[in-house]
């Protein structure tokens, strides 16, 4: 089962956003990307992208998910009648993803090798230890 670990928000000043971030929700920096920073809560990570257009609409612009096997995946988005949009992986230590496309039209992010500051698999605090 793939992992909801990632989702991008168009902002006009990611450093601002991550005040918010880290302020509000104790969430912290972990990572920079192109246009702007990576905040996490240490499983799910958020990328706050500065807006690079007038027209490009402030908000969720993707969200992300983390498999086990890339080709697997896009081989499955396939069948189920998703689309390849770009992007592949350009090295074994990249966080770089490749984009597809619902059926319905959202891009979507898949990615093998993850995001700063999220982690593929949660395992659950033993219920045991807090009594």
């Amino acid at each position: 089962m793939g992992k909801l670990r990632h989702i991008a928000i168009i902002v006009t000043d990611p450093e601002e956003a991550s005040r918010f971030f880290t302020e509000a929700l104790g969430m912290e920096v972990v990572g920079t990307a192109r246009r702007g920073l990576y905040v996490s809560d240490g499983t799910f990570n958020i990328a706050l992208l500065r807006q690079e257009h007038a027209d490009e609409a402030l908000g969720i612009a993707h969200f992300g998910v983390w498999v086990e096997d890339l080709d697997e995946a896009e081989a499955k988005i396939a069948r189920a009648g998703g689309a390849y949009v770009t992007g592949r992986p350009s090295s074994p230590n990249s966080f770089y993803e490749a984009k597809f496309r619902t059926p319905f039209g959202q891009v979507f992010d898949v990615t093998h090798s993850g995001w700063a500051g999220a982690v593929r698999d949660v395992v659950p605090a033993d219920a045991s230890a807090a009594e």
